[in-house]
């Protein structure tokens, strides 16, 4: 057992997932939460946000060695659904036979790796514990207990901030001088609804599939849970033609989804009472740099790079922070000094290409997911891949089925963009797209954009 006490303060996905790699490592591990202890609430399916787990996160499940745990719980999405306003479906998988990313509830998923770190002797927990500061001269944090009322100190060897995109440990690091810190928000908030299950608790659409409702300005999505229902979250500008602002009564509501989403409303009965139940939520994205100081504190997850949901990779990325940073501890023999500035450089450049990932997966997903042409290039993408699997990986696939850094997949996004461009510039592109001559083409462009 190593002499030394760390916090992590947090103790939501990446906050208990970095516990048990922590226990694991041997240090005496002390975790605070500002909330209840998850663990002794009941978790209503289809009431939380549902997350997709893609390989950087069971990569990360897999390190600290509970993956099996979580499949328990996940269920496998092999591609979209997209349902168009007239009621036709099309499909499209997400890579090629054989992988899938898994719908798993966030709340289950939490109290799951909660009891997992639990189980190490060397994991404490305080909940209903909130973060008040960090005193950085002697790694001391300030709790107020919300149960007692009294103001808690201890200090730490290490402070991991694992406590969200609303972080109390990064609050600290930006009054640094020279720390780097921005805050925006999307125009477009989001609404949780459910599908729930049939009498007999089979699902009533395909649970296979992730559904999409792209109507361009806005969207509607719907993930499987184990209980046979589907989370349903609504995409949708807070003002505006198409607007929250304008869904202030049951009329409205129940007009704009039966004009929108047709053959939803009658999977959906209550689709009112859960829309005026349910919060309106924002959609806030954070950058900051670095994400250490010293060899003290260290922020990983939404702490260190907070990003809109549209790509599933929030929860995927924050663990695959774990991945890095306890492949670095390994290499530098538990040297935080050296550990640290390593995580910094490494991860950095990643939170910020995923959070431009996911922005634009979110054109893609509300509109172009409709659009014939787009459909059309992924099928040209799809058969040259299969072709040339050396050659072409789909940026979907580099990022949700690869561990291809994800400054890097941005790139060669980017790069397959331009070829693809070209492509479908060609004449007769509807009638020859699976053709030698096609094949032959996107071969010489890609000796071009090298």
């Amino acid at each position: 057992m190593i002499n030394k006490k760390v916090a992590i303060v947090g103790a939501g996905l990446v906050g208990s997932l970095w516990a048990v790699y922590m226990a694991k490592r041997g240090y005496q591990v002390h975790v605070f939460d500002r909330r209840p202890d998850i663990r002794k609430m009941k978790i209503v399916q289809g009431k939380s946000i549902n997350l997709a787990l893609s390989d950087r996160g069971w990569k990360g499940l897999e390190g600290a060695g509970i993956a099996d745990v979580i499949r328990e719980v996940a269920i496998p999405m092999h591609g979209r659904m997209m349902h168009a306003v007239d009621g036709k479906l099309t499909y499209q998988p997400y890579g090629k036979e054989g992988q899938a990313i898994y719908s798993v509830s966030r709340g289950l998923l939490n109290q799951t790796l909660l009891k997992c770190a639990a189980e190490h002797a060397n994991v404490t927990f305080a909940f209903q514990h909130r973060c008040k500061d960090v005193d950085l001269d002697t790694n001391t944090l300030v709790f107020h207990d919300e149960v007692s009322g009294q103001e808690v100190r201890d200090s730490f060897d290490q402070v991991f901030g694992t406590d969200g995109a609303f972080s109390a440990v990064r609050s600290r690091l930006t009054r640094l001088d020279r720390y780097d810190y921005s805050q925006n928000y999307l125009d477009h908030g989001y609404k949780e609804l459910e599908i729930p299950a049939h009498a007999d608790g089979t699902h009533q659409l395909d649970s296979a599939c992730l559904h999409i409702w792209p109507r361009g300005e806005f969207m509607m999505i719907a993930l499987p849970n184990v209980d046979g229902s589907f989370t349903c979250t609504l995409f949708i500008p807070f003002e505006g033609e198409h607007a929250l602002a304008n869904l202030k009564t049951p009329e409205a509501v129940r007009a704009f989804f039966e004009e929108h989403f047709p053959d939803a409303v009658p999977m959906m009965p209550e689709l009112v009472d859960d829309f005026f139940a349910n919060p309106d939520a924002s959609l806030v994205m954070t950058k900051c740099y670095p994400w250490h100081y010293k060899d003290r504190v260290c922020l990983m997850g939404d702490a260190a790079h907070a990003i809109v949901p549209f790509y599933g990779q929030g929860m995927n990325a924050g663990f695959e922070d774990c991945t890095y940073l306890n492949a670095l501890l390994d290499e530098h023999h538990d040297d935080f000094a050296s550990v640290l500035p390593e995580y910094t450089r490494l991860r950095k450049p990643a939170g910020d290409a995923i959070l431009q990932l996911a922005l634009n997966n979110y054109i893609e997903m509300r509109d172009k997911t409709a659009d014939r042409e787009f459909l059309l290039q992924k099928r040209i993408e799809g058969r040259f891949s299969e072709k040339h699997p050396q050659l072409w990986k789909s940026l979907y696939e580099q990022v949700s089925f690869s561990h291809t850094p994800y400054q890097e997949a941005l790139h060669n996004g980017h790069r397959q963009q331009k070829i693809m461009d070209r492509v479908m510039e060609m004449e007769d592109i509807e009638t020859k797209w699976d053709s030698e001559e096609v094949e032959q083409r996107m071969l010489k462009l890609l000796e071009i954009h090298k």
